[in-house]
């Protein structure tokens, strides 16, 4: 998406067995992504916003439909005809591991 980021991911456990927060996942995140962004654009500055809209699942809602929702966003903002055909589209899903499974930006 032109102006946001949607990923949906398992979290990364550390050496003792904890998981690494949504927050810190996401810290890592951005803070490289805007070191990136702003040495490709010749800038310095804030990338992203404060109040990020992170949502954890809860144990109710769909992994599936959420998996839709994001992979269906290019598709509704008229970006794409279907989300195959969306450049920034990336799907990948390792079965029992760590991994994205869905990203669009």
């Amino acid at each position: 998406m032109p102006d946001h980021v949607h990923a949906i991911a398992t979290l990364l456990w550390n050496e003792t067995g904890d998981s690494y927060s949504l927050a810190e996942i996401t810290k890592g995140i951005k803070g490289s992504s805007a070191r990136r962004i702003n040495q490709a654009l010749g800038r310095r500055g804030i990338v992203w916003q404060d109040e990020p809209w992170d949502h954890e699942l809860r144990r109710d809602e769909s992994l599936a439909e959420k998996i839709d929702y994001v992979c269906q966003n290019p598709v509704r903002a008229g970006l794409a005809a279907t989300p195959d055909e969306y450049p920034w589209l990336s799907r990948e899903w390792v079965q029992g591991r760590a991994g994205f499974a869905g990203l669009t930006g």
